[in-house]
């Protein structure tokens, strides 16, 4: 079986997991932590950024951060994972979800300004597959509507829009290092903070309201309880099987974008045939090869190439149901013009398998059956 996904390895995560318990320290802001967050500050250039415990904890504390409040709305793609939306639910926010583009799959961001209305308070950019949402045009509408900029990047470290680290452009960006992504903690994410004067406020909320994190710095003799927050601070031996993948960052990006021009290369003979489509990628974008997807004609069609794949022991997925059409999302959200495109592409798009170390052998038989299967519908 060739699964859709397997976690990233490098081969020095254990020894680096050993350390921190050889170390004594296994609960969170060691020296791994340090070392994992200086790399990040490098690669995305960020003001301040924070291991979280994962990229909805991240997402929880941006909302925190943002003073978004009950009653407030916040505007987002619905083609997205709940915790994009969920994040601002939390605070009593009202979603307002408007329509994707559908070579992107990202927000389409000339209705963004057409659904702000007085009770709006940030915008919400998703970085789907690691390509990078038209974020001058988004940030030109937030800075005239007095708006923040909250980025899920989830899908975004080592992708680049107009060589702007994704997830480092807006007022906050939240990254994940969930087993899914091109780098892993297991459970995991990270927060950057634009505003350095919001960094000791979000380290206040990350350790659970206290200003711990100064204590452990020498700049007070004591710590207490300051603020409301919670615990989103991941343990050493999470950072530790991180820092192994970030070290060198570009031993994974490589392996994956080698992978995913090789699917692109291999197919275009299906997209020349308009047989399917290929993911698009706008030249101000330099993405990371987080994911490869396919486009079928129709949700029928999908269905019938996975159950294909399936029978031939791969094992490709579908991504997201629009969160409007949730019974959440209608209970916590609300839907702005049309859905031309949200529902329709999303019927229509099939995730390949795609991890770093990705056999060629095992791409060949994925490409192979999707030619085949192909082949007979003709």
């Amino acid at each position: 079986m060739i699964n859709f996904n397997v976690p990233p390895y490098i081969g020095k995560e254990i020894d680096f997991i050993k350390e921190a318990i050889q170390n004594h320290k296994i609960s969170g802001d060691g020296e791994f932590t340090k070392k994992c967050t200086k790399i990040l500050e490098q690669i995305t250039k960020a003001n301040k950024i924070l291991l979280t415990t994962s990229c909805t904890h991240a997402l929880e504390m941006a909302a925190i951060l943002a003073d978004i409040n009950e009653g407030d709305e916040v505007i987002m793609p619905s083609f997205t994972f709940v915790s994009t939306a969920d994040a601002f639910v939390l605070r009593g926010a009202k979603i307002v979800f408007v329509d994707i583009r559908p070579d992107t799959m990202n927000i389409d961001e000339n209705i963004i300004e057409k659904a702000i209305t007085k009770r709006t308070k940030a915008i919400v950019p998703v970085h789907y597959a690691g390509v990078g949402c038209e974020m001058d045009k988004i940030n030109d509408i937030a800075i005239k509507n007095n708006l923040l900029v909250i980025e899920d990047a989830a899908q975004g470290l080592m992708a680049y829009y107009k060589d702007k680290p994704l997830g480092a452009i807006g007022d906050f960006g939240c990254y994940s290092f969930h087993e899914t992504k091109n780098y892993s903690m297991g459970e995991g994410g990270a927060i950057t903070i634009k505003n350095k004067d919001m960094a000791e406020l979000a380290e206040i909320i990350r350790e659970k309201g206290t200003n711990r994190s100064k204590f452990f710095r020498g700049e007070i003799d004591k710590y207490t309880w300051v603020n409301y927050g919670s615990s989103y601070l991941p343990s050493e031996l999470n950072a530790a099987y991180l820092y192994a993948q970030i070290q060198n960052p570009e031993i994974i990006n490589n392996d994956r974008l080698n992978s995913w021009n090789y699917y692109f290369e291999k197919l275009s003979e299906l997209k020349e045939d308009k047989k399917i489509e290929l993911p698009t990628i706008p030249e101000y974008c330099r993405h990371n090869a987080h994911m490869f997807y396919i486009k079928t004609k129709n949700l029928e069609e999908r269905t019938e190439l996975i159950n294909y794949l399936k029978k031939h022991e791969i094992y490709a997925v579908f991504h997201y149901i629009p969160l409007h059409s949730a019974p959440a999302g209608r209970k916590f959200g609300r839907f702005f013009a049309q859905d031309i495109y949200t529902t329709q592409e999303s019927e229509r798009l099939l995730r390949l398998p795609m991890y770093y170390g990705l056999k060629r052998e095992d791409q060949n038989k994925i490409i192979k059956s999707i030619k085949n299967f192909y082949c007979k519908k003709t």
